[in-house]
């Protein structure tokens, strides 16, 4: 029987970039996909890199992983193709206490972000209709990425530090050993892994029922839809939080938009992935309202993916059984998270002396210990 230090079941974003990091300290990982990388949801994220969070830890984490972004070349050797937009957050005028020391702490963190008063943003961009917005903020260093070249190149330098890839093999099996865990396959061979880290989005939850493990995970699907431009004159990346939605450019010539609050609970196997008309209606309606001059744009193509969903929309990591963890429930968090979280998954998973004690608030057992986490908005919750 193989044998591995550590088993990573789940070929997205978060399982390329812990395989990344563990391998980059001398771990060798096999990692178990059952499709390629990013064959899943994360292939199908808008990919929006930003770190404008209320939660002190996420916002580090995502301050990290955009700069990893910037320097991925040297990580990896591939492009990330990641292009930074800046984007602007509007809010009604009740968040503007909270965005004030929201705003006060990210600063301090290096995550540059200017505030708008209404008057403000009314001179900065007139070109958006303000009513029932009190208050802006402005991150400066945000932008997105290509969600394939950044999960594949994560994974790619992964094997090439020595990571061994399973893909088209689905994990059926996780049972404790002597040795840690073993796995099983679909196709009945066994591996046997030190420790285990299932990655797995909205397939988590039934894995971690293998080894007894009880989450409160849910799946939700998502949409997507890009616009072209069609003579309107192009607008910046921007969230608003009264229209519920977010918008960034998608290239030259589109731009992209996606919901802001919680959407319809999903099947992981079995769910509706193209956008239906009256999807792309009601993006275009909130876009139009808040920005009129783009009533001439024109629906150019989305689709729909799925969220995996934790009940206070916070990601879920850490351990769930002897040798077994998980890194799940990013409820619409994880790609902007995972290049730089996979360090801190690297280090819970290798006892790392140093590691940070942030990621503990992210524990799996806070649901029974009733220490659910605040964060986003009102029902804002993908602004973390």
């Amino acid at each position: 029987m193989e044998t591995f230090d550590v088993g990573i079941v789940g070929a997205g974003v978060h399982g390329a970039s812990a395989a990344f990091h563990l391998a980059s300290r001398g771990v060798k990982p096999v990692i178990f996909e059952r499709s390629v990388p990013a064959g899943g949801p994360t292939g199908r994220s808008s990919a929006v890199c930003r770190a404008y969070y209320t939660n002190p830890f996420l916002a580090r984490v995502a301050r990290d992983s955009i700069r990893m972004m910037e320097r991925f070349d040297e990580l990896t050797g591939a492009d990330s193709g990641f292009r930074r937009t800046g984007l602007l957050y509007m809010h009604p005028a009740v968040d503007e206490e909270a965005v004030r020391a929201s705003a006060a702490r990210l600063n301090e963190l290096g995550i540059v972000t200017q505030l708008f008063d209404r008057d403000g943003l009314a001179e900065s961009y007139p070109f958006f209709d303000l009513d029932g917005i009190g208050i802006g903020a402005l991150e400066r260093d945000a932008g997105y990425s290509d969600p394939h070249a950044v999960t594949e190149g994560l994974f790619r330098r992964a094997v090439e530090l020595g990571a061994t890839p399973r893909l088209a093999t689905t994990v059926v099996g996780l049972a404790a050993s002597e040795a840690g865990v073993i796995v099983t396959a679909s196709d009945g061979s066994t591996i046997s892994c030190g420790r285990v880290l299932i990655a797995a989005g909205p397939w988590s939850g039934p894995l971690t029922s293998l080894v007894g493990a009880d989450l409160p995970l849910t799946v939700e699907r998502h949409v997507v839809a890009t616009f072209r431009w069609a003579g309107a004159s192009p607008v910046p990346a921007h969230g608003d939080l009264i229209g519920g939605y977010y918008f960034r450019p998608e290239g030259d010539d589109l731009y992209l938009m996606g919901p802001l609050h919680p959407a319809p609970q999903a099947s992981a196997d079995d769910f509706d992935q193209e956008i239906r008309e009256d999807e792309v209606q009601g993006l275009a309606e909130a876009v139009v309202r808040r920005v009129p001059q783009l009533a001439s744009s024109e629906f150019h193509s989305g689709w729909a993916s799925l969220y995996d969903v934790s009940p206070d929309w916070q990601p879920v990591v850490g351990q769930i059984a002897t040798n077994v963890f998980v890194d799940a429930g990013t409820s619409g968090h994880g790609f902007k998270l995972a290049p730089a979280l996979g360090k801190h998954v690297a280090d819970l998973m290798t006892d790392a002396p140093d590691r940070d004690p942030g990621l503990d608030d992210f524990s799996p057992s806070r649901f029974e210990r009733g220490s659910a986490l605040s964060g986003g908005y009102r029902d804002a919750r993908i602004l973390g």
